[in-house]
């Protein structure tokens, strides 16, 4: 579970409602119509914007913001330095075994092509394929959300011209002034709320789980490639260090010498 999206969220609305309870009821800030203009309207441009699929997929990718096993690639080097000191012993049929102690599936599919024999560079081809794929698909999940992000303030603001057409036309009935004014302030503030605290800040949370993410399988395919040319581990790990920062790098040798 990633903690900071979860903390940031129930951060953000509770300081809200906090501040909006010292100054009055919170009922004060519910209203339905202005609830439907502002959410319905952000579901429905959405839906004009992106077909059925991409979308579905959008909340699929979603649950990375709130979801996430970190791995280190300090943790991914080391594991790929240790196979490819076996396959340079054992030979890299002896990475068939060795499968069970990988949880990632782009990382299996890589042992698996090695294992069945397939040449360095086709598969590293083929990786990178797969890679291109998978930041494509996050970033279509992100562009969605940073959609929304811009249509719910719009309809926001479109509520509020709503509710100041519905004020100026029953000003001679005073009890219809606070009803149709409430619809053109509340819909500004839930737009804005739905943009600025859930949308945008869980746009930018997948584009960076995915660098993230796209770094280590960049990491795992160059990996893989060295190992299947039979590369020297130590020159191996000196090329994989290149995707990490200089202060994350250890020598997994050092430690053994």
């Amino acid at each position: 579970m990633d903690l900071s999206t979860i903390i940031g969220i129930v951060a953000s609305f509770a300081l809200m409602i906090a501040a909006i309870m010292f100054g009055g009821s919170i009922t004060l800030f519910i209203d339905i119509p202005s609830m439907i203009i502002v959410l319905g309207g952000t579901t429905g441009a959405t839906f004009i914007h992106y077909p059925f699929k991409d979308i579905f997929g959008a909340f699929g990718i979603m649950k990375k913001a709130f979801f996430h096993k970190e791995v280190s690639p300090q943790e991914t080097i080391a594991q790929l330095i240790l196979f490819a000191g076996k396959a340079r012993k054992e030979g890299i049929l002896a990475l068939q075994s060795m499968m069970n102690e990988v949880d990632d599936p782009f990382f299996v599919k890589g042992l698996q092509m090695a294992v069945d024999g397939q040449e360095a560079e086709a598969m590293k081809e083929m990786l990178d394929k797969e890679i291109e794929y998978i930041q494509e698909r996050h970033e279509g999940g992100a562009d969605i959300f940073t959609a929304m992000g811009g249509y719910a303030p719009a309809m926001g603001m479109i509520g509020t011209l709503i509710g100041l057409v519905q004020m100026l036309q029953s000003m001679s009935d005073p009890s219809s002034i606070g009803p149709a004014m409430a619809v053109a302030l509340l819909t500004t503030f839930y737009g804005a709320v739905i943009a600025n605290i859930i949308c945008t800040p869980v746009a930018g949370k997948l584009r960076k789980r995915s660098s993230e993410e796209v770094l280590r399988k960049m990491l795992i395919a160059e990996g893989m490639r060295c190992l299947l040319a039979g590369e020297n581990p130590r020159l191996m790990e000196q090329k994989l260090h290149a995707f990490i920062p200089p202060k994350l790098r250890e020598s997994n040798f050092a430690k053994k010498d």
